[in-house]
């Protein structure tokens, strides 16, 4: 391993060196002699030794003098504040000052692991997850370690294995789950990477081995977000500038700009469903619970190969092929890939429940607007012969513009709507719900507001007959929702149809606003 940081000297030469450090505050090697014990960011985590980053949008002093009582030595900031009796480091750009200083601190443990990065506006928790379960077929076979991973749904290291609440994680999580992995004996690491981890410079510093772009749609647009879109996608491309090699999707939006980003990485593999991609997928068909198809390809060892995924949906066969693009770039073997797709299953992703009625319930976590087009065209292409219902709502705080785009979606493709609560946090859940309502109304499908979700998704099934197919969307097997400022517990939607869909029930108009 690289030599850690564990001096304040330290810390303010690797910030000169970067061009970051603008002073150390007070000037004097008392200041720099200061040994740092860890690094934190949350005053509640503060403790001796820490070295403190005063970060946060709604970051206060209060936070600083917390953390300083707590026993934090010293500072990171790009504001000094004259009440802290203690050392700064005083810099132009703190979200890249802890990255680097992260990285350092941990003695760029991340080296030690084939690291690879999937991005994306729909389909990468089920990318990542296939792909680890074609790595931990090979790893089982060599009497290796499973893969680590860090999604939007789970997070496993080796060491902690927990619910996600951010799609990747903030940069002193990230390199502690580094850390841990190669602690536990792990190889691989398969993250999604998200616009606002590029934008914002948590993965400032790393470099993947491989990485899949899987396609772009209009997504995380508010204040607190992006901009526009240009922003947006703008962010995601910045991936390539850290990939030794990566698979696109060649029949993405924007698939001439995402390629052309591309050709600074010095290995590109294009996959898709169209002729002319290096590997793409031909005879799809159904196939027990989920489809098979075939591969064409460039890569003899891939060429006239048989697949078969376990799960529904035929927007997963694009997820599938970057998986399989993604283990040829990693150099896996074919039998591994096969046998790890056919086992892959991803909680929460189009999961499928069948009542002794004969109704249809599909719980899966789509929340914005591509992955809601590609959902209703799956399930309307499956069962044509079926009307559709849908449970969902929308976060709060972000991403405001999938209101409008979900909202009108269910009211052109679902037959009924059932508006709820989805991690509102400080929004008013029912302001939240209205407003999608609003946009659903032009197409005069019944919509109703049931604020408590168990109860929404309760009166959806109620509501559903045999001929119906019923999605229950945004939360999978999600065990919280956000409120306020913390996390609650609650079951999951899972929970909620197991529960119900054997259960008789009429719906009560008295359950809605």
């Amino acid at each position: 391993m690289k030599k850690t940081y564990r001096s304040l000297r330290d810390c303010a030469g690797l910030l000169k060196d970067k061009g970051l450090l603008v002073r150390v505050s007070p000037d004097g090697a008392d200041a720099c002699d200061r040994a740092i014990e860890t690094l934190c960011y949350d005053s509640r985590e503060a403790c001796k030794g820490a070295l403190f980053f005063c970060k946060g949008a709604r970051f206060s002093a209060e936070y600083l003098l917390r953390a300083l009582a707590a026993g934090a030595v010293a500072y990171v900031s790009e504001t000094e504040y004259a009440g802290a009796n203690a050392p700064a480091l005083i810099v132009s750009d703190l979200r890249a000052a802890l990255a680097l200083l992260a990285n350092a601190y941990y003695g760029e443990v991340r080296r030690s692991l084939k690291l690879v990065g999937v991005t994306g506006t729909k389909g990468k928790s089920t990318t990542a997850f296939y792909l680890k379960a074609v790595l931990d077929d090979m790893q089982t076979a060599r009497h290796g370690m499973p893969a680590a991973i860090l999604s939007s749904i789970e997070n496993y290291d080796g060491l902690i294995r927990e619910e996600s609440h951010l799609t990747t994680p903030e940069t002193l999580e990230l390199h502690r789950h580094f850390k841990n992995a190669v602690e536990s004996g792990m190889e691989y690491m398969v993250m999604e990477v998200s616009s606002q981890a590029l934008k914002y410079d948590r993965t400032l510093g790393l470099r993947f081995d491989a990485a899949c772009f899987l396609n772009i749609g209009e997504d995380h647009i508010s204040d607190i977000e992006h901009a526009d879109f240009e922003d947006y996608f703008s962010s995601k491309l910045r991936i390539f500038r850290q990939c030794d090699a990566v698979c696109v999707n060649a029949d993405a939006a924007e698939a001439a700009r995402i390629a052309k980003a591309a050709e600074v990485c010095p290995r590109v593999l294009r996959f898709g469903l169209s002729e002319g991609a290096d590997l793409r997928a031909i005879d799809i068909r159904p196939s027990g619970t989920g489809l098979a198809f075939r591969t064409e390809s460039r890569t003899a060892a891939l060429s006239g190969v048989d697949f078969e995924i376990g799960m529904p949906g035929y927007f997963n066969v694009e997820n599938a092929l970057a998986a399989i693009a993604l283990a040829q770039l990693l150099d896996v073997p074919v039998r591994h890939i096969r046998a790890g797709l056919a086992a892959a299953r991803v909680a929460g992703r189009m999961e499928l429940f069948r009542g002794a009625d004969g109704k249809i319930v599909i719980v899966d976590y789509a929340h914005n607007k591509l992955s809601f087009e590609t959902l209703f065209k799956s399930v309307r292409r499956a069962y044509a012969d079926r009307r559709i219902g849908i449970v969902f709502g929308c976060p709060g705080g972000k991403a405001l513009g999938r209101r409008r785009e979900l909202g009108a979606l269910a009211g052109e493709h679902a037959d009924f709507l059932y508006l709820t609560e989805e991690d509102a946090g400080e929004e008013d859940v029912s302001e939240i719900c209205r407003e999608i309502a609003s946009y659903a109304a032009p197409f005069g499908r019944p919509c109703r507001i049931v604020l408590d979700r168990e109860e929404a998704i309760r009166a959806a099934l109620a509501e559903a007959d045999a001929h119906t197919v019923l999605l229950v969307t945004g939360k999978g097997r999600e065990t919280r929702q956000k409120r306020g400022r913390v996390y609650v517990d609650t079951p999951s939607d899972v929970a909620y149809v197991e529960k119900y869909l054997r259960a008789p029930a009429s719906y009560s108009s008295s359950s809605s606003e």
